[in-house]
């Protein structure tokens, strides 16, 4: 029986007792002895959350699934996180829900729009992984420091403050929900010889086959592992470069593009998936769902594990400063709902990790379990979210387990002090 199971069994859910006390005080609805637990009890099913977030991350499918046990509407809409953190600041009702990558946190939580999240009322936050809620690696070690690393953004002291805490505390600016480590991704078959480091990104030999993430915060990145692997340069750190170091990378940008090394500069989940699916590039920046969809195509596409290790990036969950009442109330029945598992393993099976892997596990199968988080090989056919045969029986997780993978981080995804002039120089390269 999975988590979630014994919980609804259980009866534990906010929204279960609320339904059990108003049938148990029906009558009590003629007296006038009825409090705020039996408004919220006859209320809620008529509550409509709207969550706005990356496409990775806000799914149709897991709204839906959400709002059929919850009994109250969850409505998902798309915006990446540029847009979304523009949105946050400037038309902060219209979003009640923000996903929100960690990076994103430095840019949004100090506007004051979004509220703090009770860590009283996440129920499996003493569950949570300590990569995301203590900034441990597996082994008690800090998490790289380079770039953001969610800890540092992860606790602020209370409502009305904008600021981070330095040290966890009793309120969250986001529920952590899903992370990745980021790497390469590769058409094995074109390519025909093994990858194993980031400076293959820039060898001549994938000249004209190659394409970056045009998001500035991230292609950056991804350059400048390639570049640090090359022996060009080494970063003090790669997220949260100097002036000179941003010039030197973007210089090296320029020279390359001018040489012919780039096809494309993506901007959408789909052009990475097109790209490489049609074999016009054969390495380039990709997230993990893309070459999930390109593998259910029958195509050879590896996320390669490289050995000088992997860009980590994470995601929570905000609520809008403006939640109140029974709307606050359903958000937070929504977000546990979020880790009681269903969710987490859905996004297992696109190549994501939950912040609850107990939860996520136990709705998982066994063969699913050993090859997304274990590194073992498949016993059977690996299938993604939707049913589609992404991974042949035998084949192993590329970059191998959970441990091997999440141990290995590199760097994480951030907001440069020099923000504004990387942003400004990302645009001349891509436009050079």
């Amino acid at each position: 029986m999975t988590q979630s199971d014994r919980q609804d069994r259980a009866g534990l859910t906010r929204r279960r007792f609320l339904k059990t006390t108003a049938a148990a005080t029906g009558a009590a609805l003629g007296s006038g002895a009825i409090g705020a637990p039996m408004i919220w009890a006859q209320t809620i099913k008529d509550v409509t959350l709207n969550q706005v977030g990356p496409s990775y991350s806000v799914i149709a499918d897991i709204a839906e699934k959400a709002s059929a046990d919850l009994g109250f509407k969850i409505v998902p809409q798309t915006a990446d996180s540029t847009a979304l953190m523009a949105k946050v600041v400037t038309q902060p009702e219209t979003i009640d829900i923000a996903d929100l990558e960690f990076w994103a946190m430095q840019k949004v939580w100090r506007s004051g729009k979004l509220q703090p999240v009770e860590i009283a009322k996440i129920k499996l936050w003493s569950k949570m992984t300590p990569l995301m809620r203590d900034g441990k690696n597996f082994d008690g070690s800090d998490l790289s420091r380079q770039g953001t690393m969610p800890f540092e953004v992860m606790y602020t002291g209370g409502p009305g403050d904008t600021s981070f805490a330095t040290e966890a505390t009793d309120y969250a600016t986001t529920m952590p929900t899903i992370y990745n480590a980021d790497t390469l991704g590769i058409r094995s078959d074109l390519i025909g010889r093994p990858v194993e480091s980031w400076a293959e990104l820039f060898n001549p030999e994938f000249k004209g086959k190659t394409a970056l993430v045009n998001i500035p915060q991230i292609g950056i990145m991804d350059a400048a592992m390639a570049l640090e692997a090359m022996g060009e340069i080494t970063y003090a750190d790669k997220g949260n470069m100097t002036r000179e170091e941003i010039d030197h990378t973007i210089n090296r940008l320029i020279e390359l593009k001018k040489a012919g090394q780039f096809r494309a500069f993506w901007s959408t989940f789909d052009e990475s998936v097109n790209l490489m699916a049609a074999g016009e590039v054969v390495i380039q920046s990709m997230w993990s769902p893309a070459v999930t969809a390109v593998k259910s195509r029958g195509l050879q596409c590896v996320y390669q594990g490289l050995k000088e290790g992997y860009r980590g990036w994470g995601l929570g969950m905000g609520l809008m400063g403006h939640l109140e009442g029974v709307k606050l109330e359903a958000a937070y029945e929504y977000l546990n709902w979020y880790l009681s598992g269903w969710q987490g393993a859905f996004i297992a099976r696109q190549g994501y990790y939950s912040s609850v892997p107990e939860t996520a596990l136990a709705n998982l199968t066994p063969n699913e379990i050993g090859y997304w988080y274990e590194g073992k090989p498949a016993t059977e056919d690996i299938l993604d979210p939707y049913g589609a045969v992404m991974d042949k029986a035998g084949a192993v997780r590329d970059g191998g387990s959970f441990q091997d993978r999440m141990g290995h981080v590199a760097c994480w995804n951030t907001v440069m002090d020099e923000e504004r002039y990387m942003v400004q120089r990302w645009n001349e390269f891509v436009s050079a």
